[in-house]
């Protein structure tokens, strides 16, 4: 993760600037970087600077934070947000939703009512997808419900690719054969394109956990699915995400996190609720 700047350029950027800079990402995001990610940072940034025209940190600055579009936040955003993921990743989750969290949510559901999931991040959509396919394949009530999965980021180029739903051989490979035969047609040399009916059962939206315009709409969540996000954010970032999903999910709603993630050292308001394969966050009921 770490990128080399060349000799010449690495005083471009104080520590003073990089401080102010970390500040302010840190204000707009909630993701605060370490001194370790410096020359990640500092790379990132003076290719935005080439790319708008500022020769200077000072005068680049400037010109973000008072643009009142948006629009090079967004940019920023964008390169400085690392997207890893595969389909079926820490798939003993996804069991654990179709074989026990489901049957919990559904005891308070009549047959034909809305079930809301709801995965953030989406990164470049394996997740989200993943999520659908589990459900196709393996729920057997997946009929006798009307499933929506909404799937969010804060990287506006990520959600673009997760529309289009092309995938790599590295993406695909934790998926068994019968699956990637039956979802996906290959699209051109290794890489694949997820089936249309799937792609258009889930919609992608932009949200930034920082942000309470982005964020307040969601609401009469049934399952989360927040894996290895929190870990980016500092305890007063993963307080105020938990108290997002609070308010989001319905009372006895689910929180599923990555598996170096407890909602037990972030927030009280949750209940840990142990599964036979998994531990998920329960929100009390009321």
């Amino acid at each position: 993760m770490v990128a080399s700047v060349k000799e010449n350029e690495t005083n471009i950027i104080s520590d003073g600037e990089f401080a102010r800079f970390r500040d302010y990402f840190y204000r707009k995001t909630g993701i605060r970087f370490e001194d370790g990610n410096r020359y990640f940072v500092d790379k990132r940034l003076l290719s935005r600077m080439k790319e708008t025209g500022h020769t200077l940190f000072q005068s680049y600055f400037t010109a973000l934070r008072f643009q009142t579009s948006g629009e090079e936040i967004q940019e920023l955003i964008n390169v400085m947000t690392v997207n890893e993921t595969y389909f079926f990743r820490e798939e003993y989750q996804f069991e654990c939703l179709v074989e026990s969290a489901l049957d919990e949510v559904v005891k308070d559901k009549n047959l034909g009512d809305v079930i809301k999931i709801w995965s953030i991040p989406s990164s470049t959509g394996e997740e989200p997808y993943s999520i659908a396919l589990y459900l196709l394949e393996h729920w057997d009530k997946i009929d006798d419900y009307d499933v929506e999965i909404v799937s969010s980021d804060i990287d506006t180029n990520v959600l673009e690719k997760c529309k289009k739903g092309l995938y790599n051989t590295r993406s695909v490979k934790s998926l068994p054969k019968s699956i990637l035969n039956r979802y996906f047609k290959e699209h051109s040399k290794e890489c694949f394109e997820i089936d249309k009916d799937v792609r258009d059962a889930i919609e992608f939206t932009h949200v930034n956990l920082s942000d309470p315009e982005t964020t307040k709409n969601y609401r009469d969540i049934d399952v989360i699915f927040c894996r290895n996000l929190l870990i980016y954010f500092d305890d007063a970032s993963r307080r105020q995400a938990a108290n997002v999903f609070f308010d989001a999910l319905n009372p006895n709603g689910f929180i599923f996190l990555g598996h170096s993630e407890s909602m037990s050292r972030i927030s009280s308001l949750y209940t840990v609720k142990k599964f036979p394969k998994a531990i998920a966050y329960q929100k009390p009921s009321l």
